[in-house]
């Protein structure tokens, strides 16, 4: 790839970025990174009433904290201006025409096209509007929102993820690109700040397929505006748009769309769902509250619907890894269990020093080392803590009397290292001709409570003698 990559992640601050957003964000740093390109993060907040600064930081934080650091950033609000410049050339060239009906003459439009069996599409009626029809609109105080002529045809482009995708724009209704209270809209505003910012790639999910042959249209339509005043003398829109069209020679220079779009299918739940029902519990900021690693997620998450199998690697390998040709044309099944199990491996793999900040206080090395292995959480860790330096109450062990008795009776004398279990056993086994399951598992729920988990060679030496004899004393009770 000889372009110079840029890729955007543009989340609207209205709410906290779940996994289906991430997937999203993680796809376009990876493949920035592998290409060795600027990754931009664009916050969408032309919203006003929905946006909200709080949540601004908030994803600036799960960014960081799953790995993702961007190269640039800015917030759609602050270019308003631009838009609206944008806006004025696509007037001009007669693409963007004023609108003055309601919601109801709409819907009662749709109502009666559905009842014709007829495709709902928007009829254009407003562009056979004349200048006086439009000003004795305004003058009742009607202000219009303004819609985009779409092109005839069909849009085509060979997708990075799905291959060969197509959008009949006459099937389409005309978008309304700005609403009635000056406000532009995403269809829009993405589009200028794509040309302006120099994105030459876009990687989003499969639900913005018909944006996509929409914005295709507009990166043309700006190409093509005329650089000023417009064709004049038109009594409509219609007129304008036909005149401004058959006019090359105003043009300004051409506009360089994306060189590549990869359309990602959404993800759907184990039963095959729609995974926004349950999406609220699957943020980003609730899977780290309940102690899900970054690393676990972006592995996860890197590879999911892919035909390579999730590995925990860290961002630089999945980076270089990263394929987008690898990505099926189904959907992909998001499974919280598998999630857990990436999280067990990557908690598997992480050194002392990477969580030792996390940790129970006075927890050490060895307490680690002793207790990863048996992990699906990190939090998990305080619980063994407690078996290891806490005070745990083992239950009574019904019939195990004798043989705990004799547990405690073999216990060898303190200083204890790595050695001590052996001999423990060693001892224990002559004593009572006792191996296997009818040795281990009655020291093990008087030692920690519980039938399963580290090995006992590795906690026992953390744990001390006065300790474990107490609690063979008291299973034996």
């Amino acid at each position: 790839m000889t372009t110079t990559v840029k890729v955007r992640f543009a989340p609207s601050p209205t709410g906290h970025l779940h996994v289906g957003n991430a997937r999203v964000a993680l796809a376009n740093f990876l493949f920035a990174r592998r290409h060795g390109g600027t990754f931009l993060l664009r916050y969408d907040d032309t919203d006003s009433e929905r946006s909200r600064p709080e949540l601004v930081e908030a994803i600036a934080h799960d960014l960081r904290w799953l790995g993702i650091e961007w190269d640039e950033s800015f917030h759609q609000s602050e270019r308003l201006e631009r838009y609206a410049a944008a806006a004025e050339r696509l007037k001009q060239a007669g693409r963007l025409y004023p609108c003055f009906e309601s919601e109801e003459e709409l819907r009662a439009k749709r109502e009666r096209q559905i009842k014709r069996h007829q495709a709902p599409v928007y009829d254009r009626a407003m562009l056979a509007l004349t200048m006086e029809q439009r000003a004795a609109a305004e003058a009742g105080g009607k202000r219009p929102y303004w819609r985009f002529l779409l092109s005839p045809g069909t849009v085509e482009w060979d997708d990075m993820a799905l291959g060969h995708r197509q959008v009949k724009l006459s099937s389409l209704s005309d978008p309304v690109l700005i609403r009635g209270d000056g406000t532009p809209l995403y269809t829009f505003t993405s589009v200028v700040d794509d040309i302006e910012t120099g994105i030459t790639h876009i990687i989003r999910g499969e639900d913005h397929i018909t944006n996509t042959g929409v914005q295709l249209d507009l990166f043309a339509a700006l190409s093509e505006a005329p650089r000023g005043g417009g064709p004049g003398g038109a009594s409509s829109a219609a007129a304008v748009a036909r005149a401004a069209l058959a006019d090359g020679a105003r043009a300004y220079p051409p506009y360089a769309p994306p060189i590549g779009f990869a359309h990602l299918p959404l993800l759907t739940d184990t039963d095959g769902g729609k995974l926004s029902k349950r999406i609220d519990s699957l943020s980003l900021r609730s899977l780290r509250h309940d102690g899900v690693e970054p690393g676990a997620i972006a592995a996860y998450l890197a590879r999911l619907g892919t035909s390579d199998d999730p590995e925990p690697s860290p961002m630089a390998e999945l980076a270089a890894q990263f394929d987008l040709s690898h990505v099926s044309h189904s959907a992909a099944r998001f499974d919280a269990t598998q999630l857990l199990a990436m999280n067990r491996r990557v908690l598997h793999r992480l050194s002392f020093a990477e969580v030792a900040d996390r940790l129970p206080s006075g927890a050490t090395e060895a307490f680690w080392l002793a207790v990863r292995g048996n992990l699906d959480l990190l939090a998990e860790a305080r619980g063994w803590w407690d078996v290891v330096a806490g005070t745990i109450v083992p239950p009574v062990i019904e019939g195990e009397r004798d043989f705990l008795l004799s547990a405690v009776e073999t216990l060898p004398a303190e200083p204890w290292d790595g050695s001590v279990w052996a001999s423990w056993i060693d001892a224990l086994k002559q004593a009572t001709g006792r191996k296997g399951r009818a040795l281990f598992l009655p020291l093990r729920l008087a030692l920690t409570g519980e039938e399963h988990g580290p090995e006992l060679r590795d906690l026992l030496p953390l744990m001390g003698r006065p300790r474990a004899a107490n609690r063979l004393q008291i299973a034996a009770i």
